[in-house]
């Protein structure tokens, strides 16, 4: 009987271990990983960029870099222009000198009196968004989560809340997945050192660092520091997902990188769940692809990719964080580049800009509700959805790369764009069709419908459609009711097997 137990142990630990070392630090083993299916068919979460950074309510979330820097410097060299920094000119006027009042002071001003975890998510779940993001620590160190690493985090200073902990338990409790974002690796960027700023007071190193030059690397002891609380924040909340900004993809971090990937998944393979990685491409690739899943900044692809990818973007077309003058993007705007993304196989992470009280603006609110209408009808274009062989066509084509979205051009009824879902595929018609739409790429000459259409439908519509198919393409006659839905326009195509696309060549022996 000892024997029989002491075999059974052994076995335990060894699968134990087994489990435990599935992930190895370097990229060879960490190309096992796949993303998982829930991220795939998510299709859209919600960023929510907030903390001391949204007390000033000036120019943006990059309110600590600038505040401390007389002239404008660019955060790729460091290098200082001659032309005057608005921010640091602001501060003085507003707060006083900044050897007088510096970044920390901000926190006490941080209280988020009116924040309620539960009714935010219940906004975003209205929205139609599956999972939630929160800033957990942007470049400016300070933990919006009860951190043991340290005592500048909301539990402990300002709100005295733990931020990440309430939005998660929220969040679950309404079925998404949650997630956290680390802009910590740029930290080490932020602060500028200048005799008489509170930078140089040895008692709030543990905030604004050791002082050093903006050309010095990170230091071992830093790159610790943020591997340490990153885990932290992925341990104590068990995220489903952990979105890294730029500073964590730098050559600085590439050792690093990897120890954290292999420690993140192992911990998930423990947690008995599927997780995700998302990291920018910069000067150079950070990691291979399919390691973790891509992620660009208020931008887009081109074309579909068969690995899934994610943009992020915010609702403020000026900032992440709540300012005075907070541009607000309309929802039909948001919509047609949400559709546009998925029709590539890619998700939509969209950001709000919550005020230091902890209150979400109306015309953000509106934006949000009005996103969450839209998918109420066309959500099962969406939702689960995989691309075609197409994306779509039509005179409007994404420019590729971060921070593309200002060079946008509005889409129009001209404008198609693809997604399929077992036996349908979903044309969307990027605005109200006044004649009759014609889909090119569907042309009785072009062996992309090799089955025969049974249905054709509107989404939101109880209309009997008419349809053909020539030579030029297949043509829906426009629908002749107006429908209450607005933005693009989902026509369901109803075949009678699965339509063959990027995932069925997979299958069949189709590369990623």
């Amino acid at each position: 009987m000892k024997t029989i137990l002491s075999i059974s142990i052994l076995l335990a630990l060894i699968s134990l271990s087994s489990r435990a070392q599935k992930y190895e630090p370097n990229w060879e083993s960490l190309s096992q990983y796949e993303t998982p299916q829930w991220f795939s068919d998510a299709k859209f979460g919600v960023f929510i960029h907030w903390g001391v950074m949204s007390v000033p309510e000036f120019k943006s979330e990059w309110y600590g870099y600038h505040m401390y820097r007389p002239t404008l410097t660019p955060h790729q060299t460091g290098i200082p222009t001659d032309k005057k920094n608005p921010t640091f000119e602001y501060h003085k006027k507003h707060y006083g000198d900044q050897s007088k009042f510096g970044y920390k002071d901000f926190v006490p001003l941080f209280k988020a009196e009116k924040f309620n975890a539960t009714e935010w998510i219940d906004l975003f779940d209205k929205a139609g968004a599956k999972y939630v993001v929160p800033v957990g620590e942007h470049c400016d160190g300070f933990a919006m989560y009860a951190s043991s690493l340290t005592c500048w985090n909301s539990k402990d200073m300002g709100p005295q809340i733990d931020v990440l902990g309430e939005l998660a338990n929220a969040a679950r409790a309404k079925g998404m997945k949650v997630g956290s974002s680390s802009h910590l690796a740029y930290g080490w960027y932020w602060w500028n050192y200048v005799k008489g700023y509170d930078t140089m007071d040895p008692q709030y190193r543990d905030l604004y660092n050791e002082p050093h030059t903006f050309q010095d690397k990170p230091t071992k002891a830093f790159k610790d520091l943020w591997y340490k609380r990153a885990v932290e924040m992925v341990e104590k909340y068990e995220l489903d997902l952990i979105w890294f900004d730029f500073g964590f993809c730098t050559p600085d971090y590439e050792e690093y990188r990897k120890k954290f990937l292999a420690h993140y998944y192992n911990k998930a393979e423990e947690w008995n769940k599927e997780v995700v990685l998302n990291y920018k491409k910069i000067e150079f690739v950070p990691i291979p692809d399919g390691a973790a899943v891509l992620d660009l900044e208020r931008g887009k692809l081109d074309r579909v990719r068969t690995l899934p990818w994610q943009t992020d973007t915010s609702i403020g077309r000026n900032s992440w964080t709540y300012v005075k003058d907070w541009q607000n993007k309309p929802a039909d705007e948001l919509v047609d580049e949400f559709v546009d993304i998925v029709s590539k196989n890619g998700n939509l992470l969209l950001n709000v800009g919550p005020k230091a009280d902890g209150t979400i603006p109306e015309d953000q609110q509106e934006t949000l509700l009005n996103i969450g209408k839209w998918l109420k009808v066309n959500g099962e274009g969406i939702y689960g959805t995989r691309p075609w062989f197409f994306y779509g066509e039509g005179p409007t084509r994404s420019k590729l790369g971060d921070h593309t979205e200002y060079n946008q051009k509005s889409m129009s009824q001209k404008d198609i764009r693809f997604t399929t879902r077992e036996n349908f595929i979903y044309v969307f018609v990027m605005d109200w069709p006044t004649e009759d739409i014609i889909v090119n790429s569907m042309a009785s000459d072009i062996a992309s419908l090799p089955d025969e259409i049974k249905h054709i439908s509107l989404l939101g519509s109880d209309e009997k459609l008419s349809w053909e198919k020539s030579s030029n393409g297949l043509i829906i006659a426009a629908p002749k009711k107006s429908i209450e839905s607005k933005y693009a326009y989902a026509f369901k195509i109803e075949l009678e097997k699965a339509p063959d696309g990027i995932y069925k060549s997979k299958e069949k022996g189709g590369h990623q």
